[in-house]
C-alpha cells in the first residue's frame, strides 16, 4: 500500500471523526463549580438557546462558554455536563472535557451517556488506551449501542488494529443496518488496511442513505479518485463544493498519478 495512500485515508479519518472548528483558550472557560450559583430560570433559558445556537452554527467555543456557565448552575445535571463536554471536545480542548465528565461520573456513577462521552474524549486527547477501556466498558452495559461500537472501532483503528474494528464496525452494522456514519468510518477502516474495493462499495452504501453527510460523499470522491475514476470523482466534488474549491479537489486528484 502506498504511502501515500495511508497518508490520504488517514487525514480523511481525523475529518470525518473529529469536529474542530474553533478552539477554547487554555485559560477559560471555568468548568469547575466551587460552589452551586444561583439559578435565574429566565437567564438560563436564554443561555440554553445562546449555546444551542453556538453550537448549531458550529462555534463550539462559544457554545462551550454557555454551558459552562449553566454548570456553575447545575453542576449534577447530566444534560448539561454531557453539552458542555461536547463542545470542549469539538474545539480542541478535551483535557477539559474529561475533567468534565469524571467529576460527574465520581458523583452519579459510570452511566452509559457519560461513559460515550468519555471515551470520545480520551479518544480525542489522544489516549487510546483509555478511551478503549472505557468504552469497553461502556459496550458490557449496552451491546447492541451502535454509538459504543462506532466509537469502540475508530479507537481501534488509531490504534492500527483494523481487523478488530472492522468486526466492531460489522457488529454496529448488524444493530444499525445501513448506518452512514458506521458505513463511512467502516470504510475508511478498510481502505487504510488495503481494501479499497470493499471500502468503495460501502461509501456507495453510505451516500444513498438519507441525510448523509457532505464528508462521507468527499471520501467517496477521494476513494474513487484513488482508484483511478477521477471523472465519478469530479461528479462527487462538484456535487458539494463550491466552483473554485471544486477545481482545485479536482486538479489535485488528477495529479495524484504523478506524484
Amino acid at each position: 500500500m502506498p504511502r501515500k495512500f495511508l497518508l490520504l485515508c488517514g487525514v480523511s479519518l481525523c475529518l470525518a471523526l473529529v469536529s474542530a472548528c474553533q478552539s477554547v483558550d487554555s485559560d477559560g472557560p471555568i468548568v469547575a463549580p466551587s460552589a452551586k450559583a444561583e439559578s435565574d430560570p429566565t437567564l438560563d433559558a436564554t443561555l440554553r438557546k445562546a449555546a444551542a445556537d453556538a453550537e448549531a452554527s458550529y462555534n463550539y467555543g462559544e457554545a462551550a462558554q454557555h454551558y459552562a456557565t449553566l454548570l456553575q448552575k447545575t453542576p449534577n445535571d447530566p444534560d448539561v455536563v454531557l453539552a458542555t463536554a461536547r463542545n470542549l471536545r469539538y474545539s480542541g480542548a478535551p483535557q477539559k472535557s474529561i475533567e468534565v465528565v469524571n467529576r460527574l461520573i465520581a458523583t452519579a456513577g459510570p452511566q452509559e451517556p457519560l461513559l460515550i462521552e468519555l471515551g470520545k474524549d480520551y479518544l480525542a486527547a489522544d489516549q487510546l488506551n483509555l478511551a478503549a477501556s472505557v468504552l469497553t466498558q461502556a459496550r458490557g452495559t449496552d451491546p447492541s449501542n451502535w454509538q459504543i461500537l462506532s466509537a469502540l472501532a475508530v479507537v481501534q483503528d488509531y490504534q492500527g488494529n483494523y481487523k478488530d474494528a472492522q468486526a466492531t464496525y460489522e457488529d454496529g452494522l448488524k444493530v444499525a443496518p445501513n448506518n452512514p456514519i458506521l458505513l463511512n468510518n467502516y470504510a475508511l477502516s478498510l481502505a487504510q488496511s488495503g481494501q479499497l474495493d470493499a471500502a468503495i462499495t460501502a461509501l456507495q452504501n453510505a451516500v444513498g442513505q438519507p441525510n448523509v453527510s457532505t464528508q462521507t460523499r468527499q471520501n467517496l470522491a477521494l476513494m474513487l479518485a484513488l482508484k483511478g475514476d477521477k471523472d465519478g470523482a469530479s461528479r462527487l466534488i462538484r456535487s458539494d463544493l463550491p466552483p473554485d474549491m471544486a477545481e482545485n479537489n479536482i486538479s489535485y486528484y488528477q495529479g495524484m498519478d504523478s506524484q
